[in-house]
């Protein structure tokens, strides 16, 4: 079971469409299902009808999901129930260290100030996951190959819920892979380091960890992943057969002369037989 969980913070691009296709043949391929998520947990970057607008998009490419979309904004409750578990089992700890502090650090790994001097109860505060000292993990991604990240080494013990009063994404991702039984998840290769972090709190949870593969990142001409914050353009309505064979074509998949211009069923079609996982394509790019 294989999943797309995009953040309603604008329309598709070039970029979030190759994620969305890699996805989708990972799954369809395994004859699997594919789900629909909307990662809307973070209101101030989100924008007003993006998810439709998505879900248009995808439509309008033939990426049919299975299923109801899940939407994580209806899911705090239970997010919430989690968190508290993993307090009450003492695998967090609330911190209430600020911005500045943690930019004074010697290094990226948060030192545990806030687990030796908790802060008082009235203090706005985050919750950091306690990572522990053996926080390695080696997975084999299914394009990377071996992987091996040192969570204690890489972050520390990470915020789970966020001092706003968010969820984090690394707690909502993991519960909701796991409640809607995705064991596959195909992402693009800038999501890659959240993986040790996802792992570590599958592992607190009794969660099994599922297949991982992280798909090469779509750059511009000047070696920039494109992204919102790049300001790539969008998805053009009535070019999705040309946006298609581009995701196609960077996902490593040569479609014959006769289908360009063809419709997106026929495209995915013949991607759906000809899958072959793109295995050491984001090393060139």
């Amino acid at each position: 079971m294989g999943r797309f969980a995009p953040s309603p913070t604008g329309p598709l691009h070039l970029g979030s469409l190759t994620a969305a296709v890699g996805s989708y043949l990972e799954a369809r391929s395994r004859g699997g299902r594919w789900l629909l998520r909307i990662e809307d947990i973070d209101p101030p970057r989100e924008v007003a009808g993006a998810d439709t607008l998505i879900m248009r998009q995808l439509e309008q490419h033939g990426l049919d999901w299975d299923g109801p979309v899940r939407y994580q904004s209806s899911r705090l409750e239970r997010y919430r129930e989690i968190a508290d578990q993993l307090s009450a089992q003492c695998c967090a700890y609330r911190c209430s260290c600020t911005r500045a502090r943690l930019k004074q650090l010697p290094s990226v790994s948060y030192d545990g100030h806030c687990l030796r001097q908790p802060p008082p109860d009235a203090a706005a505060a985050a919750l950091r996951l306690r990572v522990g000292p053996d926080s390695r993990c080696e997975f084999d991604d299914l394009y990377l190959g071996r992987q091996r990240q040192d969570v204690a080494e890489q972050c520390g013990d990470f915020v789970i819920w966020r001092r706003d009063g968010l969820v984090s994404y690394q707690l909502a991702v993991v519960v909701d892979d796991f409640e809607q039984g995705v064991n596959l998840v195909v992402r693009g290769a800038d999501l890659l380091d959240n993986s040790g972090r996802q792992i570590a709190l599958q592992r607190q949870l009794n969660y099994p960890t599922p297949r991982y593969g992280h798909l090469p990142l779509v750059v511009d001409e000047r070696g920039n992943k494109l992204s919102k914050q790049n300001h790539a353009a969008c998805l053009v309505a009535g070019s999705e057969s040309q946006s298609l064979l581009f995701a196609l074509r960077q996902l490593g998949l040569q479609p014959p002369a006769e289908l360009t211009g063809a419709r997106p069923a026929a495209l995915l079609d013949w991607a759906q037989q000809n899958w072959r996982p793109p295995i050491g394509l984001a090393h060139h790019h």
